[in-house]
């Protein structure tokens, strides 16, 4: 007996003093079959123990991996009208050619982890686990094991879409030690918060990622831009497979000359004047350039439209926005003939006319989106593009254009079957109030309407079958509105103080927000009682049900109710309806 007492101790000693040095030998057993590794040869190979697939990783430094996509809200700022073109959920953060990809999921293999120093978790599960890490988390998950540092470097090798957030603090050997781990990026994201863009960062982007086709870059108040014209030009011009180009803060550019036979988006913004812009992007379909709003801005947008137009010729969507858009660009850019362009967005530019509008009907006349905001078109120009654009026309923006009524606005829905979004905000003002908007700070803008019969107060009656999205935000001088649009989904009411209670009338059954920011109490509460009272209708059908000859409806109890058929818990989901009302 005493003899397995004593062992009994001693095993006690050794377990301690293996805990205390610490294992160094891996396991016994193979990790694919579970057999002796000595004299044992595997037969077995990782892709018929795992043949699970997993799509190119996406990596996120401030939100785990299942967010997928960017906000397209936080991009509206880039560019104004084209944004709306991707109302659909979108696979990615660029609505743009990269939709068109193919979509076969890669076979990762699966490196052999040892199950003892890997928490006892298959390969395949922890590649799935440590893939939805954001770059902190994956830089955080190689530090503990030999076998999640194998497998974090695959994970790195095999991304293609990074996302990442450069903290205050980050220093720049932080985005490059990354960059150098993404052998294989296609598409990335980069938010700076304080840090500054300049030529380094760009040739650490440049070196890092051969195999780069989109590059965004963003950034807070207070991080700087200092990309020079010749800086960007060298770098789109080594980039042979860059295919999206979206930069913000692009203040410091001077001038700039872009080659490229691949890319296809460019979106600039905060340009400020620029002595010289030359483009040779004969694939290019999307160009946006917004300038700042500042008065000193000495950019010939003349000649730049000029060389854009020849330089370009397959432009399907043009965005720009400047206070120096004149009657005299919009010759240039229709004089160019671009046969594929479909979207035209020319915002701020006062002095657009209705001869400007005449002259873009003559020469593209499939435009599908027209964004004319801030210009000084009247009710005439509406009639011009209602004539040209019954069978093409979806969108419609005419914000911060003064000379526009009530009646141009009810004749461009009346004229436009197809138009499902439309932006009237500031165009029926109240020429004695004082309201201003923070988004436009300009003197220009708020100047008084050209017409003489321009309306203090008007009333406006839309109905149609087709329109979803309705802006009259800033209309204070609408006393009174009438809609109806069963396929309205969002309507903004914004700061329409002067609109009264009793002559508002909404048939819209579709209506899921309302935004209804600074005005009345009383019109926020007849919203609310006319959106409940467009829901009961639908509520009482159910109480309902025909004889079963089909003759008529008679009411059924409310046991019986309850207790219907398929068919009619269908119906009662369809007629449950909520409508979001935004105040604040």
């Amino acid at each position: 007996m005493e003899r397995f007492h004593h062992p009994q101790s001693g095993a006690t000693t050794t377990n301690n003093s293996d805990l205390k040095r610490g294992k160094k030998r891996g396991s016994y057993n193979c990790g694919r079959c579970g057999l002796p590794k000595k004299g044992h040869v595997c037969n077995l190979t990782p892709s018929t123990t795992n043949t699970a697939t997993t799509s190119p990783p996406t990596t996120d430094s401030s939100n785990s991996a299942r967010c997928s996509t960017i906000d397209p809200s936080s991009h509206l700022h880039l560019r104004r009208a084209l944004s709306f073109d991707d109302a659909d959920d979108l696979r990615s953060g660029f609505h743009s050619d990269f939709d068109d990809i193919d979509e076969a999921e890669p076979v990762f293999d699966y490196p052999d982890i040892d199950p003892d120093s890997s928490g006892c978790l298959p390969a395949s599960c922890l590649w799935e686990i440590l893939r939805r890490l954001p770059p902190a988390g994956i830089l955080s998950a190689a530090r503990v094991c030999k076998g999640w540092r194998e497998t974090t470097k695959k994970i790195w090798r095999a991304a293609e879409v990074l996302r990442l957030r450069v903290p205050p603090k980050a220093q720049f050997g932080f985005v490059g030690s990354l960059l150098q781990k993404c052998s294989g990026l296609v598409t990335l994201s980069l938010r700076l918060e304080s840090s500054d863009l300049d030529s380094m960062m760009l040739a650490c982007i440049a070196f890092s990622c051969p195999n780069l086709e989109a590059l965004e870059i963003t950034k807070s108040q207070s991080s700087i831009n200092r990309i020079t014209g010749g800086e960007l030009g060298r770098f789109v011009a080594d980039k042979r497979c860059l295919k999206s180009l979206k930069m913000e803060g692009c203040s410091s550019l001077g001038s700039f000359s872009l080659c490229s036979s691949s890319l296809g988006t460019l979106w600039l913004s905060d340009l400020c004047s620029l002595s010289k812009m030359a483009f040779n992007c004969p694939n290019l379909k999307e160009i946006s350039l917004e300038f700042s709003r500042h008065e000193n801005d000495r950019t010939d947008l003349v000649a730049m439209v000029d060389g854009m137009v020849r330089g370009c010729p397959r432009l399907q969507k043009v965005h720009i926005s400047s206070f120096r858009l004149s009657h005299a660009v919009v010759l240039a850019l229709t004089a160019g003939q671009l046969r594929g362009l479909r979207m035209l967005s020319l915002v701020l530019g006062a002095d657009i006319t209705d001869a400007s509008v005449a002259s873009i009907a003559s020469s593209y006349p499939n435009l599908e989106l027209l964004d004319l905001s801030g210009s000084s078109i009247s009710d005439s120009g509406i009639g011009m593009i209602c004539n040209v654009f019954p069978d093409t026309l979806s969108r419609l923006l005419l914000a911060l254009c003064p000379n526009i009524t009530s009646s141009g606005i009810q004749f461009a829905t009346a004229e436009l079957p197809l138009l499902e979004l439309m932006d009237c905000g500031m165009t029926i003002c109240d020429p004695n109030s004082q309201d201003s908007t923070s988004e436009i700070g300009d003197h220009e803008l708020s100047k008084p309407p050209n017409s003489k019969f321009h309306l203090i107060y008007q009333k406006l009656i839309i109905k149609h079958n087709h329109l979803k999205k309705l802006s009259l935000w800033g209309c204070s001088g609408l006393d009174a509105l009438y809609l109806n649009c069963p396929q309205l989904d969002d309507l903004n009411l914004n700061s329409c103080k002067n609109l009264h209670p009793e002559r508002l009338l909404l048939q819209c059954h579709s209506l899921r927000n309302v935004h209804a920011s600074d005005c009345e109490e009383l019109l926020v509460g007849a919203i609310r009682s006319q959106l409940k009272k467009a829901a009961s209708p639908e509520e009482n059908l159910l109480s309902c049900k025909r004889l079963a000859d089909g003759s008529k409806r008679i009411r059924v109890p409310p046991l019986v109710s309850s207790l219907s058929s398929d068919n009619g818990s269908k119906r009662r989901r369809v007629g449950s309806h909520h409508c979001n009302i935004h105040v604040c």
